[in-house]
């Protein structure tokens, strides 16, 4: 019989537990992780990896379609193969998939299949294939992650109301589709199917699409999106949807007041998540507030021995937040367990970068503008557009801009945000700043290479301070 005791048992294997019991393998703790679907979570196997295989397929396809733009021609229709593009998000996630099974048996951690349900702090039965086994452990990770938030009145089928699950594998191309919410997966789907041809409609309750994100970034992103013809409307909300034999017939009210109805062949809600905390036993064993576990900095509930992180946890729900809190945790219990030599630090979520990956790209961390004042800084900003930048223009990619935020008295770096061509992999520059405290004198010294777009960072600091040398 397989082994049933253990130093650590994580509940859930997404970018917050396979990573925890990673580094509780690593630091002598024997491991295991119970998984009910797939290892690597949603965010593996239907979140933010295959969604970028998809948005790199629309990408392609884009830049085939503007091909003349940078002096080439190429003959013949240019089309998706739909089919083709889901197998190939697909083959990516199966990758990914069977890279964390190997990493699994590389740390000696025990996979348990099943359904895990707690029987208490520190032992839960798993329901699986090999039916129903008792497992127990000094501590247990709850990593149970969050899904897509349904609309009251529009349960999603698959069919014609998708949640983002539905939307990574469509049967069938829509014609004309209803995204409702904005925030990163809703905007990032609404930007691969207008890429791809289709009519794309966004509907934003907030007064502003991508309202996590500076007001300049959103505005910009707004006339971006307008430009390449989506229809947006902010401040606006579904008030019915009706799902008929054809498609859905939504009740939108604007921002002004008027209720008019629209045919839609498929709708996309992205509205939120909500935490997987139910039927798992937390009930008597954790706080919760609107079903997400209360944990302190390091991951612990109010129960000794129990833990929890990631999604099912307070926000940012992020994957490479869970991650880090994974780490956090594990080094917190193997300390916890007699390990002199770990020294865990809790979360600072200041230093958070989110990433979307629409066309063009949003990234950002720390204050907005707008919170940097409402928190009593007297600031100084500065913007530079891609306008200006050498290799935006040589890359075809001149539309963007960075804007950074200071501490008018400290020169502190408060927060930085970037719209435009591959700023999810330069946000990391800023953050690796925030991260060390820096303080606009040390970006001013620093020597950027070019020809970059990340030139474009170096020059918004000078920007703050009147300082920038091509505009």
């Amino acid at each position: 019989m397989a082994d049933t005791n253990y130093d650590v048992i994580v509940l859930g294997s997404g970018p917050g537990g396979y990573v925890a019991a990673i580094r509780c393998a690593q630091l002598g703790l024997k491991t295991a992780i119970v998984e009910r679907e797939l290892l690597g979570g949603i965010c593996l196997n239907w979140g933010c990896i295959p969604t970028k295989a998809l948005l790199r397929s629309a990408e392609i396809l884009h830049y085939a379609q503007h091909a003349k733009d940078y002096g080439l021609k190429i003959a013949g229709k240019i089309e998706a193969d739909l089919e083709a593009v889901v197998k190939r998000s697909r083959g990516v996630a199966k990758q990914l998939n069977q890279g964390v099974t190997h990493l699994m048996k590389k740390n000696k951690i025990a996979v348990h299949m099943g359904e895990g349900t707690l029987t208490g702090p520190t032992s839960l039965t798993v329901k699986g294939e090999k039916g129903e086994e008792k497992l127990t452990a000094k501590h247990v990770i709850i990593a149970t992650g969050a899904r897509a938030r349904d609309l009251p009145f529009a349960k999603a089928d698959g069919k014609r109301v998708w949640t983002y699950r539905h939307a990574m594998t469509p049967k069938e191309m829509p014609k004309k589709l209803l995204v409702i919410g904005s925030g990163a997966i809703g905007i990032e789907f609404a930007s691969f199917y207008n890429d791809m041809g289709v009519d794309v409609t966004v509907v934003e309750m907030l007064d502003r699409v991508v309202p996590v994100e500076d007001k300049d970034v959103s505005a910009f992103l707004e006339k971006s999106l307008t430009k390449q013809g989506m229809t947006i409307m902010t401040g606006a909300g579904v008030e019915d949807l009706e799902v008929t034999d054809k498609g859905v017939r939504a009740k939108i009210k604007d921002s002004k007041g008027k209720v008019s109805e629209t045919e839609f062949s498929h709708c996309i809600t992205a509205i939120g998540i909500v935490p997987n905390t139910e039927n798992v036993g937390l009930e008597k064993l954790v706080e919760m507030d609107r079903g997400f576990i209360q944990i302190d900095d390091y991951g612990r509930t109010k129960s000794k021995g129990l833990w929890a992180i990631g999604d099912c946890t307070p926000g940012p729900w992020l994957a490479h937040k869970a991650s880090h809190e994974g780490v956090t945790t594990a080094e917190a219990i193997a300390k916890e367990l007699g390990n002199k030599d770990v020294h865990p630090h809790p979360l600072d979520r200041a230093n958070i970068p989110g990433c979307t990956y629409c066309h063009p790209q949003i990234a950002s961390v720390g204050l907005t503008e707008a919170k940097a004042k409402e928190a009593g800084y007297e600031v100084k900003a500065g913007t530079f557009p891609f306008i200006g930048n050498g290799k935006a223009i040589a890359l075809g990619e001149a539309e963007g801009f960075v804007k950074t935020v200071f501490d008018a008295k400290t020169g502190e770096l408060l927060g930085a945000h970037m719209v435009g061509a591959e700023v999810t992999e330069m946000i990391q520059g800023f953050v690796v700043g925030k991260t060390l405290e820096t303080t606009e004198a040390e970006l001013m010294q620093t020597v950027f290479p070019h020809p970059t777009i990340s030139e474009s960072m170096h020059e918004s600091v000078l920007a703050s301070y009147g300082r920038a040398l091509h505009i």
